[in-house]
């Protein structure tokens, strides 16, 4: 419990100022005289009180104590202090360069909280194999080929996560993310126990699979426990949390150096992810709209189902095209640095950091952005102008090549959030799981043919990487001209007022 008292002088107008409730960072409601509670806002207790005693001179000496305690778990301590400046300085309405747009109440608050740290789990799981493979072959005595077939192979995991989603839609968002959860991190400690690289291929391909649904329904739970106008921010938070749980993955990753065997110490890692999971599954509610859902089934009519299939052919064929361009440029990145720009391993991690490091920014930006000016505009913008950069980085030199892959780095991670909350959005409770894992496989599908294209392009032209990137930025593009022109525009609207089946 945090108190803050504060004693001052105040005239007759100032003091009656005080005596209104507030509505800034916490919306307050009166429990009696001069005492209020919180009505709405990130906060498990909250109350403030007031004594005032009035002056010769006319004036006021005030005395105010607030006592609150914040609905953030895990998380709390990083808004610790910008939360007690606010309730220091009193404004009119809810506006601070780091919060959402709108004000969480305490449950949103837990349910996101507890969902950024299981989605650092995630983060983690998802970065393990492509981060260590290549140590685990040199132990087994394999090369590249046999990589790239545990790499393509660990793909078709893709599947297990469709019917996991499905699944969800009948059983539960909560259910289905603590089965997955704790299901992807004992596959991946099984694979630090693997005789051979194919037994690793094999229980890496069910991890894989099993965190891939993990993170649809991390998205899922967050976008139907979220107000209106946070769900994109939101997802902009889940995104950092995911790059943190990544960055641990190669924290750890100088283990492999310490030993031909060290590799394995990284999957044994992820064994302390089933104790994060298992402690956020007993502190996580299931969403109100699956339960309410449960109890409310509309019958589809033609119009219902006719809206779903245009909503899944779009978004299906958008996933396809961005990925056909991400999965290469992202890829072989290092391969043209070391290749083509002649960067020793040294300079293709400083590299790495430099450009990688501010995505950040864009990404929280990004889901600012999409709540205050729209979806589409933002979507479509960064889709577009990180295409651009990106795409002219495989072509530059020098200090362009930084400038303009950070550029690509940073608008690119701008559009993230505004279309990545589409997918939860345009598909009613009962159909969202199930549409949003045929979203995802149909985009794994998009990445495995643009690494083929990338391949084959770059041989014939003696490695080149720059032409096939161009050639693979038409998906991007086109997709940033289905979503101005095809998208519908959600920010704002509760996902009844998207989906009136739901209603």
């Amino acid at each position: 419990m945090t108190v803050l008292r504060e004693e001052r002088v105040c005239s007759a107008n100032e003091l009656a100022a005080r005596r209104r409730p507030r509505t800034d960072i916490v919306a307050e409601r009166a429990t009696g005289t001069d005492r209020w509670e919180v009505q709405s806002g990130p906060f498990r207790e909250y109350s403030r009180e007031l004594t005032a005693s009035k002056k010769p001179d006319g004036r006021f000496s005030v005395a105010e104590t607030t006592r609150y305690r914040l609905a953030i778990p895990v998380w709390g301590w990083l808004f610790h202090v910008p939360v007690r400046r606010a309730l220091k300085r009193r404004q009119d309405g809810f506006d601070y360069w780091w919060a959402p747009p709108d004000r969480l109440d305490a449950h949103a608050s837990t349910v996101l909280g507890l969902l950024c740290t299981v989605q650092i789990v995630d983060g983690y799981l998802g970065t393990v194999l492509t981060q260590t493979l290549t140590f685990a072959a040199d132990e087994f005595g394999h090369d590249n080929t046999a990589q790239g077939i545990v790499l393509g192979a660990v793909r078709f995991g893709v599947l297990i996560a469709l019917i996991t989603a499905a699944v969800a839609d009948k059983r539960g968002r909560r259910r289905l993310l603590i089965i997955t959860g704790v299901g992807s991190c004992a596959f991946t400690v099984l694979g630090g126990l693997s005789p051979n690289i194919w037994a690793l291929g094999g229980s890496q391909l069910i991890a894989r699979g099993l965190s891939t649904a993990l993170g649809i329904l991390i998205v899922i739970m967050a976008v139907e426990e979220m107000p209106a106008r946070t769900r994109a921010w939101a997802a902009s938070v889940l995104v950092l949390s995911a790059g943190l749980g990544s960055g641990m993955a190669v924290w750890v990753l100088p283990v492999a150096d310490l030993s031909i065997r060290g590799w394995r110490a990284i999957y044994l890692v992820a064994g302390l992810g089933i104790v994060v999971v298992r402690w956020v599954g007993v502190r996580l509610p299931e969403t109100r709209r699956f339960e309410e859902g449960v109890e409310h089934v509309v019958p589809d009519d033609a119009d219902t189902r006719q809206r779903r299939r245009d909503r899944l052919v779009l978004l299906a064929i958008s996933a396809f095209l961005i990925a056909m361009f991400v999965a290469p440029a992202s890829s072989f990145q290092n391969d043209f640095l070391k290749d083509e720009r002649g960067f020793d391993a040294t300079r293709v991690s400083i590299f790495t950091l430099v450009t990688s490091t501010p995505a950040g920014i864009g990404v929280l930006l990004g889901g600012y952005l999409a709540e205050t000016r729209g979806r589409r505009k933002v979507g479509a913008t960064g889709l577009l102008l990180g295409a651009a950069c990106v795409t002219s980085a495989f072509f530059a030199h020098g200090i362009a090549l930084w400038v303009l892959t950070l550029a690509g780095v940073i608008l690119s991670g701008i559009a993230v959030p505004a279309l990545a909350v589409y997918g939860p959005e345009l598909f009613g409770t009962h159909d969202r799981g199930r549409s949003n894992g045929i979203v995802v496989t149909v985009g794994v599908m998009g990445s495995a043919l643009g690494l083929l294209i990338a391949g084959v392009i770059s041989d014939r032209l003696g490695g080149e990487l720059g032409p096939a990137l161009a050639l693979l930025a038409i998906g991007p593009v086109t997709v940033a001209i289905l979503v101005l022109t095809r998208y519908p525009e959600t920010a704002g609207l509760e996902l009844e007022e998207i989906n009136p089946e739901d209603g």
